[in-house]
C-alpha cells in the first residue's frame, strides 16, 4: 500500500499571516514540518500543497516537493483532493497539519496502520485527556468512540456528559479523548468527501469531520500518546520557543 503525505500550507492565515514562513531558530516552520514528516517509515512521498508562490519557493529551496493549488479551497481536505485529482499512484493520502513543526513521525506511522484493515476508509488520531483544563476547553475538540474504535461524534463541548457526577470527578470516572488533527483517507474516499455539501452539524460545531459522519462515513481512530503542539498565533510560537529552545 502506498501512502502519500500532503502538508497543506497557506499564507493568508487570519490569525497569523505568513505562518508557514516564520523563522523558528534558523528554519522556517514549513521546513521543520516537512523534515519531521519525511522521517515517517510509512510514507512513499511527501508534498507541500500551497496556493502561494512564496511558500512554494521556500519548499523548493530546501529540496522539498511542492504542488500549487487553488486559492479558493475552504479546507486542507479540499487542497489534498486537488493534488491527487488525477493521480492513480497512491492508495492512501495522509493530511498533515502545516503548523506543527515538531510533529512526531510515529503519529503518522500509527495512523497508517489503521489501513491494515481494508474496510478503513478514513482514519484519525485521538489522545486521552489528562487535565480539567483540556477537558473543558471549547477550543479542543473531543471525541466519543464506539467499541470498534470508530468515532461516533466530535464536539467542542465536553462529551460524554456525566449525569449526576461533579465535574471535578469526571476524569476519575470516565476516559475522555481529544482529537489530534491529522487525517488519512483512501484516495477514492477523499475525492468523494469533497463533493459533499456542508452539513448541519458541521455548521453548528465548525468541525468538517462531522460532515463525513452525517453522510455515513465511518472514521477509524487510533490512540496516540504523543502530544502535538500547533502554532495558531504568535503567542503559540513564543510557547514553542520556550518549550523546545528555552527561549
Amino acid at each position: 500500500m502506498k501512502f502519500l503525505g500532503i502538508i497543506p500550507a497557506r499564507y493568508a492565515s487570519s490569525r497569523f499571516p505568513g505562518k508557514p514562513l516564520v523563522d523558528i531558530e534558523g528554519q522556517t516552520m514549513i521546513r521543520r514540518v516537512y523534515e519531521q514528516v519525511k522521517k515517517s517509515k510509512k510514507l512513499t512521498e511527501v508534498i507541500v500543497a500551497t496556493d502561494d508562490q512564496r511558500i512554494a519557493t521556500e519548499v523548493l529551496s530546501f529540496g522539498g516537493n511542492v504542488a500549487m493549488t487553488s486559492d479558493t479551497h475552504q479546507s486542507g481536505t479540499d487542497r489534498c483532493a486537488e493534488v491527487i485529482a488525477n493521480d492513480q499512484a497512491y492508495d492512501v493520502v495522509i493530511n498533515i497539519q502545516g503548523d506543527e513543526p515538531f510533529i512526531n513521525p510515529d503519529q503518522i506511522d500509527l495512523l497508517a496502520t489503521c489501513f491494515e484493515n481494508p474496510q478503513t476508509k478514513i482514519a484519525t488520531l485521538v489522545k486521552e485527556i489528562g487535565t480539567p483544563e483540556e477537558l473543558f476547553n471549547q477550543n479542543i475538540p473531543k471525541v466519543v468512540r464506539n467499541t470498534f474504535g470508530e468515532a461516533i461524534y466530535f464536539s467542542r463541548q465536553t462529551i460524554p456528559f456525566l449525569r449526576g457526577v461533579d465535574q471535578e470527578q469526571w476524569l476519575k470516572k470516565q476516559t475522555f479523548y481529544k482529537h489530534i488533527g491529522i487525517y488519512a483517507y483512501q484516495v477514492d474516499t477523499l475525492r468523494a468527501l469533497t463533493q459533499l455539501p456542508v452539513s448541519i452539524l458541521e455548521e453548528a460545531e465548525a468541525l468538517e469531520q462531522l460532515r463525513w459522519i452525517e453522510n455515513g462515513y465511518a472514521i477509524q481512530t487510533a490512540v496516540t500518546t504523543h502530544e502535538t503542539v500547533a502554532v495558531d498565533t504568535k503567542e503559540d510560537l513564543n510557547k514553542i520557543l520556550k518549550l523546545f529552545f528555552n527561549k
